[in-house]
Parts: C-alpha cells; structure tokens; sequence
C-alpha cells in the first residue's frame, strides 16, 4: 500500500523521537534534580518556563521557533556566523523545536521521582562515606528508575504525536520534514483516506499500548514500594 519513499516519514519520526528522548533525558536530569531539591528564587520561574509547552498553543511555540531559527532571530544568526546555515526546514531544526516542546515530558517525571526518594537515602550514603556524585549514580538513578522509564516513553511517544511545531518549524518536506503526523495531514488533503486511516490506526494502537505499559509500570511500583 504504502511505496518506499511514503515510508520514509516513519523513519524520520523514530529518528526524531529517540534523537530527542536521549537528548531530552541528559538535560532533563540535572534540571529535574535541582528543581526538586532547590530553594533558590529561581526556582519557580525556571519551573514556569520548563512546563509552558503543556499550555501554550503548539502553533504559538512553533511560530516562536521559526523567528528564533531564522535570518533575523538570535539562533539563526548564530548559525550562520558559526557556517551552519538555518536549522529552519531541516531534520536539526526539528530535533530543536521537539526538545522544546517535548521537555515538560522529561522534567516533571524525574522530578517527581527524585522528590519521592527525599533526603534519607543520601544521609545513609554520607554517613557510609559516599561522595554526592557516588551517592547519586548508585543510590539515587537506581531509585529514581521508574522516573526514567516513564519519562523516556512520555517524551518518545510525545515527540512522535507532534504536529505544529515541526509543521511550523519543517515545513512537511517529504524526504527531509515530513514525519507521520505531517503525512496523514497531507493524505488527508489529498483526500487519501485510506492511508491517513493506516497511519493515525498506527498512531492510536501505538498510544494505547504506551498508556497501557504506564499504567503497568506504576501498578507495579506501587506493589514493591514497602
């Protein structure tokens, strides 16, 4: 049903979706923990930032990233001082616009994880002669696991679901931009219906069973937490 070259947009979005989940689980850690232990001024301010993609219109976010990426805005200067050229209309400029609007995703599960664990742990570890970094690679990520597994399946199965911002930002270029959820809105134009039905059945059975593994997960953390 579908050719080659109509197929290639499931392999830019798996791409998109795991470029962004590693991404996103690097940056989202450090953050997350600070956010969960600081006391700063900061701290709700930063927090604001971090969950504004929940709320904001994806249309809005993506708007402000393609003014930011081009001629004019500050990254695409930097860009093109440094020989990149634009992001704008490219798979990079979409792995920016995803990190974006998928990072609430990432933040608030690990957040959420590391409150959980409070202090005790690592007061046991200090009193054991741990240093922080020890204390947080062998007591803390190992406790904090279930954070991360459902902060990389939230932000892999939200980056897959997107479709403003790399609309706004890729422009639904086949071959280069266009990812699932831009290609069933091309089908749809097209009044291809038949393919936009494999594609958004794809897309549901795919959610659904990302629900399911969630609510799995936690059923089972809550029956080995003592």
């Amino acid at each position: 049903m579908f050719t080659a070259e109509e197929l290639l947009p499931i392999k830019l979005t798996l791409e998109l979706a795991l470029i962004t989940t590693v991404f996103l689980l690097l940056v989202a850690t450090p953050l997350a923990w600070w956010l969960s232990h600081t006391k700063s001024k900061w701290r709700a301010p930063i927090s604001s930032i971090v969950t504004l993609p929940l709320v904001l219109p994806p249309s809005v976010l993506g708007f402000y990233l393609l003014v930011a990426m081009g001629p004019s805005g500050p990254l695409g200067k930097l860009t093109e001082a440094l020989g990149i050229g634009l992001l704008t209309f490219t798979f990079p400029g979409l792995v920016i616009g995803s990190i974006v609007y998928s990072m609430p995703f990432a933040v608030q599960p690990l957040q959420a994880a590391f409150e959980s664990i409070g202090k005790r742990p690592l007061e046991v570890a200090a009193t054991l002669g741990a240093k922080p970094l020890d204390a947080f690679f062998n007591v803390v990520l190992p406790l904090a696991k279930p954070g991360f597994v459902t902060a990389a399946l939230l932000t892999f199965a939200h980056t897959i679901g997107e479709f403003g911002v790399v609309l706004m930002i890729g422009g639904n270029v086949p071959g280069k931009t266009q990812v699932v959820s831009t290609e069933i809105y091309s089908y749809v134009e097209a009044m291809e219906y038949g393919k936009a039905h494999w594609l958004a059945g794809g897309m549901v059975v795919f959610s659904f069973f990302v629900l399911l593994g969630l609510t799995l997960l936690n059923r089972h953390n809550e029956r080995v937490m003592p």
